[in-house]
């Protein structure tokens, strides 16, 4: 799904963008930092194993991930990606997914944009169930999502694996006009 219209990002420190290739080694630099990855899913050896993501948000299929680029809004810098995957056109659903570098974690940047991508997710793109998947032992993300005004619904167990192991996971979601 092509997106031209972006949500606009309200907090002070960052904005939204596409996500580019050349964002590669920039995202790939902080998700390289077992800090970042230690309660995600992620599984990265090196930069090029991003480059498949990229030619899925460059598809035009409707079913297509989303990422956007949380950017600093002086300098413009890399420092976290959001969007939805998991998009399903004939259900209208979609699973939101984030991540942050270090350097911007406790300031609600998470909280503030996960709320105004669901908003437009909801509005612009005509969802309307967004859920997330988060590993039960990410209380920061659990806490976004919280704050976000989405409801713990389950809890998936073995659910992924990560870097060899099962791990299990809490679903969460949000419904539209709710």
């Amino acid at each position: 799904m092509k997106v031209v219209d972006l949500p606009v990002s309200g907090h002070p420190l960052v904005t939204l963008r596409h996500l580019e290739r050349r964002d590669a080694p920039a995202w790939y630099a902080y998700l390289a930092d077992p800090a970042v990855v230690e309660h995600t899913s992620w599984n990265l050896r090196c930069v090029d194993d991003l480059q498949a993501n990229f030619d899925d948000y460059a598809s035009a299929e409707a079913s297509s991930s989303i990422r956007l680029a949380v950017v600093l809004r002086e300098g413009g810098r890399l420092v976290g990606t959001i969007g939805f995957n998991a998009i399903s056109p004939q259900h209208r659903t979609a699973e939101i997914a984030y991540d942050l570098a270090p350097a911007v974690w406790g300031q609600g940047v998470a909280a503030s944009l996960a709320a105004t991508v669901v908003e437009w997710g909801f509005q612009r793109l005509g969802f309307l169930r967004i859920q997330a998947t988060v590993l039960d032992s990410n209380e920061r993300s659990i806490r976004v999502l919280e704050r976000c005004a989405f409801e713990r619904e389950g809890y998936l167990r073995c659910y992924r694996q990560i870097r060899g192991r099962s791990g299990n996971f809490w679903l969460y979601a949000r419904i539209a006009g709710v």
